[in-house]
């Protein structure tokens, strides 16, 4: 099997991780918004190709206001266009440390989880043998894979 992580992080540097994300959430509270997942699948989204668009519009809009609608507001479009460019760097700092996050999480707990299925199809075979101690020990461990009514496994 190979061994693509071992890891020992020490308490210290989680304090800090913890100390340090815990201030950039409570730093952007007072600005930040949250979405319901319906909200962010049907709202329009700024890409890097509607960015020159949006620009573009308003150019248009202070160049030419004849076409601007009574209700639209310049100057909010102005502040919405300033405010996703202030955060769009964090945005992909935070989606670049999520997946180091993520991936090493999931790496640690992929390989944790690979050799106690060794162990477990090891015990399996010895308690099949009817080695002593094994029965018992496989007893446990197979309530993991047992099926619950209705047909979903136990996780």
């Amino acid at each position: 099997m190979e061994n693509r992580i071992s890891i020992v992080i020490p308490e210290e540097v989680l304090k800090e991780i913890r100390e340090c994300l815990t201030k950039a959430r409570t730093l952007m509270a007072p600005y930040a918004e949250s979405l319901t997942p319906q909200q962010r699948q049907s709202m329009p989204k700024m890409s890097d190709g509607s960015e020159a668009f949006v620009m573009k519009s308003l150019d248009f809009m202070a160049s030419d206001p004849q076409f601007n609608p009574p209700y639209l507001d310049v100057a909010e479009l102005q502040k919405d266009l300033d405010a996703y460019f202030q955060l769009k760097p964090f945005d992909t700092l935070a989606k670049q440390l999520s997946d180091e996050f993520r991936d090493t999480f999931m790496l640690a707990g992929s390989e944790a989880y690979s050799v106690a299925l060794v162990y477990y199809n090891t015990v399996k075979m010895g308690a099949r043998m009817n080695v002593p101690g094994a029965k018992a020990i496989y007893e446990e461990l197979r309530k993991r894979f047992e099926r619950k009514p209705g047909g979903s496994k136990e996780k």
